[in-house]
């Protein structure tokens, strides 16, 4: 056996130096061919490729997401509409990003607000551009407005903010591409990975596209009032494709200092709702004596979320036609040397609708870096 051990570790040492130098080279070409792509047709006037193309980037930033879902019908003969807002507080987080040459990963962590994550992949070129961002989050204090003669006069605020008894849970996919029509001279990698330098100020037209998915759902069993407020609604799976064309201004009023913005309505073409329905036993809880006993407000909790159940009744998949969408930033950069700051802002707005259900999504976010050209 021993023989067999050191034969083993004699043709290891023999292949893996071999195989090392392959990846080596393999690594080297690879690396050149983005060097030579990231700085193809450019007008070296206007952008400048930095001797060193490695970023390594400290973030933090700051985000809200607001979900408006809105629902109209009647309980009990009496009409009523129900427009939850999930709406986070501001939400902290802090999070590496590395790229080579704007091609590159980041994830950060939240340390205040929601409870969530963000995962970010960016790849721009010369005229091109991608970047995806995946956000999962958590919120059991979402704002409620509920509009009913149902309610009690003087009781309207008492629905201003609800606290869940289990969470809502989001899920976020962005996913957007755009290509430049004066790539030679204007940069948006430039403003927002800082994988080249913008020397003079230009400003390009740009088509862009994305995709957008979310993921709602507050289908638990004490959640199960809420559910029935939203006509049974429990689950929510959006899907979205836009196309748009907008433009974008790299303004540079000083040797180092960027000032980027960039504004593109959009025209979504796909747009696809999948509702999960759930039956919930709230009405029935409505005639046991215990729903209008003389107890404590601990007690009638305790005694309804503890029988309150939410049943799943199947799901539907509905187009909800063309709308438009909005995506808009801004940045602003300074380049030192090898370091660089940077702080940039990002808009977004989602519609969707369907027969009683409507309801939009808008996300912002602020970061701020540091970064380091290795």
């Amino acid at each position: 056996m021993k023989q067999w051990v050191l034969v083993v570790i004699v043709a290891l040492g023999g292949v893996l130096p071999g195989q090392a130098q392959i990846v080596k080279d393999y690594l080297h070409k690879l690396g050149s061919f983005i060097d030579s792509m990231s700085v193809k047709g450019l007008d070296r006037r206007y952008i400048d490729a930095p001797q060193h193309p490695w970023q390594l980037i400290v973030r933090g930033n700051v985000n809200q997401s607001i979900l408006s879902m809105k629902a109209a019908g009647e309980l009990e003969g009496i009409p009523y509409t129900a427009q939850p807002y999930l709406k986070t507080e501001p939400s902290q987080y802090v999070g590496l990003w590395a790229g080579y040459r704007g091609y590159g990963f980041g994830y950060t962590v939240n340390v205040g607000g929601d409870k969530g994550s963000y995962l970010t992949f960016g790849a721009t070129g010369g005229a091109y551009g991608l970047n995806v961002r995946i956000h999962n989050f958590e919120n059991d204090h979402p704002d409620f407005n509920l509009e009913s003669s149902i309610i009690a006069e003087g009781h309207e605020e008492d629905w201003q903010e609800v606290q869940l008894m289990n969470p809502i849970k989001v899920r976020t996919v962005i996913a957007d591409g755009y290509y430049l029509f004066n790539g030679k001279r204007f940069s948006y990698a430039a403003a927002y990975d800082q994988s080249v330098i913008q020397k003079r100020s230009a400003g390009s037209l740009m088509a862009g596209a994305m995709y957008y998915y979310g993921h709602v759902d507050y289908s638990n069993d004490l959640n199960g009032d809420l559910v029935y407020l939203m006509h049974g609604l429990g689950k929510v799976k959006l899907w979205q494709g836009s196309v748009g064309i907008g433009y974008a201004y790299n303004w540079v009023p000083a040797r180092g200092l960027l000032v980027s913005a960039m504004a593109m309505p959009m025209l979504t073409v796909v747009n696809k709702i999948r509702a999960y329905g759930f039956a919930t036993n709230v009405e029935q809880l409505a005639q046991d004596p215990m729903f209008d006993a003389d107890i404590s407000d601990e007690e009638w909790d305790e005694w309804f979320y503890g029988h309150l159940r939410v049943t799943p009744m199947g799901s539907k998949t509905f187009n909800s036609g063309m709308t438009v969408n909005f995506d808009a930033r801004l940045s602003v950069t300074y380049n030192f040397d090898r370091w660089f700051i940077n702080a940039y802002g990002q808009f977004n707005n989602f519609r969707y609708s369907h027969q009683h259900t409507s309801g939009h999504l808008n996300d912002w976010f602020i970061n701020t870096s540091v970064g380091l050209r290795l």
